[in-house]
């Protein structure tokens, strides 16, 4: 690709982030598709100048990680209603000035989970109260699953749990849940701290489905704890894929070149040493 006075500028904006692989993936998806356009790691605390430099900069979209996702919406010009509902926004439209959020976490986690696992009337634990954990909440809570959220941070756990109208256990208390699934929505276990684990071994039970948002590695010590003891495991390399597809949706209006999308995050992280 030749980048010159044309090109169109996207990034992904979060601290930290620059372990992330959403250039590779849309880098890889813009020019697949023949768009010229590049997509940049933007590693800052600053949301608010980087949404100001968004809108005066004429930057085309942006990807919204941790610690942001919240935070970010008071600079804002319009919300999606799923985002609005859901109180979290992961992607930024930027249509001729007007700033709008939307959240594709949500849908991202619903396809990955989809392909599992029929979700309906099942348990489940979700481990954090982050963005992601309230988007994963919002919509399998409309697809009719029973939540239980348990966060190391009591007061953000209980009222995540109050917002979506469900059971709070202490963190110290997450291992006597006995859920049909587990999702798992924090950073922990992450590259680089990739020997960190979010759940004790005893609180994973054979027949559960385990899902580990977490994509850097793509089988994290979770999972590899999950899957010894016989469990469905969805790794976040899933997740990451479908939501970043809608993003590319979102961005550009052209149907995304999904296969290739999962092909180029495998490949990534297979040559990081992070694939198994």
């Amino acid at each position: 690709m030749i980048i010159d006075q044309h090109t169109s500028l996207y990034g992904v904006v979060g601290y930290p982030v620059r372990h992330s692989l959403s250039p590779a993936i849309h880098n890889a998806a813009f020019a697949a598709k023949g768009i010229n356009a590049v997509y940049l790691a933007f590693e800052t605390m600053d949301i608010e100048g980087v949404m100001r430099a968004t809108r005066s900069l004429g930057i085309k979209g942006m990807s919204v990680t941790i610690p942001h996702k919240s935070s970010v919406i008071p600079f804002l010009d319009k919300i999606d209603r799923l985002a609005e509902e859901i109180g979290a926004v992961n992607t930024v439209v930027n249509q001729d000035g007007c700033l709008v959020g939307y959240n594709t976490d949500a849908t991202g986690a619903l396809k990955a989970l989809e392909q599992k696992i029929d979700l309906k009337g099942r348990d489940c634990l979700i481990v954090g109260a982050g963005g992601a954990a309230r988007a994963i909440g919002h919509i399998l809570k409309e697809h009719g699953v029973r939540l239980t959220i348990t966060n190391r941070t009591p007061f953000k756990g209980e009222s995540l749990a109050e917002r979506l109208d469900c059971s709070f256990i202490p963190w110290e208390e997450r291992d006597g849940c006995k859920p049909d699934i587990v999702i798992q929505t924090t950073p922990i276990g992450m590259t680089p701290k990739i020997d960190e684990c979010p759940l004790p071994g005893n609180a994973i039970k054979r027949g559960m489905t385990v899902m580990d948002i977490v994509y850097n590695p793509a089988r994290t010590r979770l999972l590899k704890m999950a899957r010894a003891k016989g469990c469905t495991t969805i790794s976040g390399v899933s997740m990451f894929v479908y939501q970043g597809v809608e993003q590319f949706r979102l961005w550009t209006g052209i149907e995304p070149p999904v296969r290739f999308m999962e092909k180029t995050v495998k490949k990534a992280l297979a040559k990081a040493g992070m694939g198994r």
